[in-house]
């Protein structure tokens, strides 16, 4: 399903990263960094849920809004309960509409957001994401504290926090389009192996927008997957390439480029619902700003990843939803 929209603008954004992220190559750009995992916290949790916080503080202090002129507050995260969101949400006292889409979620939240705003439901809208490297993995693999081994194909869990804020209010940026994804599930077993997952989904909903909106690849300067890997990279462009006969120009993908994957020992990359946003609220989005990207396409993937069902020895599905942002016409 793909929209087209008139009157949405994304006005501002804001990072919160985690020590990994901030000894990276993007670590100069963002707006705020945690020495540690804790955060000042006592748990990964609760430091999850004040990275969360942070992201939204410091977009309401950039943009000189208060927490009254929010209509609307869309957030998720990769926890039971999405329970970071709920209890930031707690403290932050904004109308919340809590979502889970795995490591897509920051996508459709800004797909739901932006709905809202252009049919004029709303006309301020802070959308959120999170994710903590060390909370993620007691929750679906093992506790860091085992020490276990891992797959080469596997990727490291982002520790970070990003918000947007969505208006009607004319900015530099405007939402132009976006397409909701289909869940796919081509067999992969392998949990380590989410870029596996996860690629297949992103070559359909990438070829469904494009289809839907009759346009060549190349229409955009930049489309930006989520957290795919270096594999997961490969697979993508071959699978766009055997399956629609799409040569995947001017791509890239965040979890390849949030972390010095030679010097990092993060395997094959970043991962997490943080992972997309924090790569382009820091680097991609001060690029637009300054007219040297016009035209990029956000592709968030999300590996539906379920410890029971995996236990059962059953495939894990995914589902990968795409946003396109453009500079405004009398900017360029």
């Amino acid at each position: 399903m793909t929209f087209t929209y008139d009157n949405v603008y994304l006005e501002d954004v804001s990072t919160v990263a985690g020590p990994y992220e901030a000894n990276g190559p993007l670590g100069r750009y963002f707006d705020k960094v945690c020495k540690d995992f804790y955060c000042g916290t006592k748990t990964w949790e609760q430091a999850e849920c004040r990275m969360l916080i942070d992201s939204v503080d410091l977009l309401l202090y950039k943009t000189n809004k208060l927490k009254n002129d929010i209509d609307l507050h869309i957030s998720g995260d990769l926890l039971n309960q999405i329970v970071s969101t709920n209890y930031a949400s707690a403290s932050l006292k904004i109308p919340l509409i809590g979502i889970y889409s795995a490591c897509s979620t920051s996508v459709l939240g800004m797909i739901i957001g932006s709905n809202m705003v252009d049919k004029e439901q709303i006309t301020k809208c802070l959308v959120s994401t999170s994710s903590h490297n060390n909370g993620a993995e007691k929750q679906f693999r093992q506790p860091v504290e085992y020490g276990g081994p891992k797959k080469k194909t596997s990727t490291f869990t982002t520790t970070g926090a990003a918000s947007f804020l969505f208006t009607n209010k004319k900015s530099m940026i405007r939402v132009e389009s976006a397409t909701i994804g289909t869940v796919v599930d081509l067999g992969v077993t392998d949990s380590n192996n989410m870029g596996a997952v996860m690629a297949p989904s992103a070559a359909a909903t990438i070829n469904q927008h494009l289809k839907s909106l009759k346009r060549e690849v190349d229409y955009y300067d930049l489309i930006l997957t989520g957290d795919l890997g270096i594999y997961g990279k490969k697979i993508l462009k071959e699978y766009m390439q055997v399956e629609y006969n799409i040569d995947l120009k001017n791509y890239d993908d965040s979890a390849c480029m949030i972390y010095d994957l030679d010097k990092q020992k993060v395997h094959a990359g970043g991962s997490g619902p943080a992972c997309l946003p924090l790569v382009f609220n820091s680097f991609i989005f001060p690029k637009m700003l300054k007219g040297e990207i016009s035209r990029v396409l956000l592709v968030a993937t999300g590996a539906l990843l379920s410890p029971t069902m995996v236990n059962q020895k059953l495939s894990i599905p995914s589902i990968s939803h795409a946003i396109s942002l453009e500079v405004t016409d009398d900017i360029l």
